[in-house]
């Protein structure tokens, strides 16, 4: 019975049921998704598929991989939003696949772990809500599964290992830089503490292997960096070189957090499976560092998380990569409950549950962060109190069908959010309006120009065929007084009404945003934030 309630063809329709709740809540979303769409576009409408461009400029902070699907895309079926949007979600459900392919390498008398693990990846609430979104980690993710499951052949003797985990490291770097290697290398160095089937023991052999899979990648890497460093010039050279990898490890410029930051945020990884307490009793009885596909997932999870945590930048997001690591754990300790039923009631997730719903009644009556906030109807929260009350009435079951309540508590969480905040933020998210509005100026023959940082809102939505003129702090009324027909657009967290001679308007994020041209702006500068 478990084995039909986690079969393949259900989780794809939890994934398709996810995956629309997120498309038809939202547009693409500044500043991430609609640069990266606008970074696509660029390089479509340039012809030029060697080096990202972003508002005329080469875009050194990511390399080319996720672009690339993108156009191939757009040659398929046309220049298109959908197209976008839909990039992730099928490296997403390829990452299970490859998880699930894993699994079956690490334990091959275990078809009950093989079927368990995708659904506590897919499951996993962090992984449930990001699948969807314009986001380049996911490849990231696919890769690390890749790369590891070629070490794991290459441990059991399978020259073509080595072969896979150089390819997955050299698209790895293609897709998010040599990031992967933090993922990659602990598993490959440390195979004496996960290598433990009969078999050659780990010597020079495997490391020279290592060495050569990491010289095969930095080789498909540099195939595209070299000619790239060439035609993007010195700047762009020395990014993509340097910029980008040593000095962001040591000094990011953005995102820079202390060492400890990413411990807190475990629980909100891990979720809804780290709030299982008879998950974490199996833990300790099973003991997992005896059983070697165990001890290859804790080797990876801990020292990857160790290694990110010594890097300077962090985002949640940069911990996905160890979420299949997790996924394989978990799978392999559910498996080994068999068909017996859990004791133990789901009150922890159950108070979690309760508790982000009554925040999610209570709180837009009272934060000011952003207009729209307001406009959260407390019916969500409500329903999330719910759907509390009946996972905790839910009796307990085998351990083997708790992905399946799982996954599905978390595609109604996602499907909640979704509906109650992204629906009713999407205005302040939209630049379509705007987007066409600069479109028709640029080809009316008027310049644009940006007060606040450009980040690409708008070239991908409107098209735009000219990139806008970047002004520097301080420059804009000058800039405007040069300019008195052209436009300007401003971000500023002043009410529309204190600007009544703007073009345009509309809220933005947390604050508005204006166009307006550059003589009204140059007779009333108290608009600029």
């Amino acid at each position: 019975m478990s084995s039909r309630l986690t079969s393949w063809p259900l989780l794809l329709v939890l994934w398709v049921l996810a995956l629309l709740a997120s498309l038809l809540s939202h547009p693409l979303l500044p500043v991430d998704e609609t640069r990266y769409a606008t970074v696509a576009w660029e390089m479509w409408l340039r012809g030029d598929f060697l080096v990202p461009y972003l508002n005329g400029e080469p875009y050194s902070h990511k390399p080319p991989l996720f672009f690339w699907l993108v156009h191939a895309g757009w040659w398929l079926f046309g220049v298109h939003e959908w197209v976008v949007r839909a990039v992730a979600p099928v490296i997403a459900l390829l990452g299970l696949l490859a998880t699930a392919n894993l699994a079956r390498l690490l334990w091959p008398a275990d078809p009950d772990t093989v079927r368990l693990a995708p659904w506590f990846l897919f499951g996993s609430i962090f992984f449930t809500t990001f699948f969807s979104w314009v986001q380049i980690d996911l490849l990231l993710v696919l890769f690390t599964v890749l790369a590891i499951t070629g070490l794991v052949m290459a441990a059991r003797d399978n020259w073509r290992g080595w072969l896979l985990t150089g390819v997955a490291i050299g698209l790895g770097v293609l897709a998010k830089g040599p990031v992967i290697l933090l993922h990659v290398l602990p598993v490959a160095l440390l195979a004496p503490l996960w290598r433990q089937h009969p078999g050659p023991r780990i010597g020079w052999r495997w490391y020279a292997g290592v060495a050569m899979s990491v010289l095969l990648g930095a080789s498909i890497a540099l195939g595209w960096a070299l000619p790239a460093a060439v035609a993007g010039g010195d700047s762009y050279r020395e990014a993509i070189l340097w910029g980008q990898t040593a000095s962001r490890m040591v000094q990011s410029f953005a995102h820079a957090h202390p060492l400890w930051w990413y411990l807190p945020w475990l629980g909100v990884l891990f979720a809804p499976w780290i709030l299982l307490p008879w998950l974490w009793s199996a833990a300790r009885q099973a003991r997992p560092w005896r059983d070697a596909g165990s001890s290859l997932c804790l080797v990876w999870m801990a020292g990857a998380f160790i290694l990110l945590s010594l890097v300077s930048g962090k985002q949640l997001k940069y911990l996905l990569p160890l979420l299949p690591a997790f996924a394989l754990l978990v799978a392999r300790l559910a498996s080994g409950f068999g068909e017996h039923a859990i004791r133990q009631r789901d009150w922890l997730p159950a108070l979690a549950l309760a508790v982000c719903g009554l925040l999610f009644m209570i709180l837009p009556q009272t934060l000011q962060q952003a207009p729209w906030i307001a406009g959260l109807h407390p019916v969500w929260g409500g329903l999330l109190v719910l759907a509390a009350l009946l996972l905790l009435l839910w009796r307990p079951v085998a351990a083997t069908a708790y992905p399946l309540r799982m996954t599905l508590l978390s595609v109604f969480i996602t499907v909640v959010v979704y509906a109650g905040v992204f629906r009713t933020a999407a205005p302040a998210y939209d630049m379509q309006a705007v987007s066409r509005m600069i479109a028709a100026a640029q080809a009316d023959g008027r310049r644009v120009a940006s007060v606040s940082r450009y980040h690409g809102q708008f070239g991908f939505t409107g098209r735009l065929r000219q990139p806008l003129v970047q002004l520097e702090p301080g420059h804009a009324l000058e800039w405007a007084g040069a300019h008195p027909d052209d436009l300007l657009v401003v971000v500023t967290g002043k009410a529309p009404e204190q600007y009544p001679m703007a073009v345009f308007t509309q809220p933005y994020r947390s604050g508005y945003l204006a166009v307006l041209t550059g003589r009204s702006l140059f007779e009333n500068p108290a608009v600029l934030p």
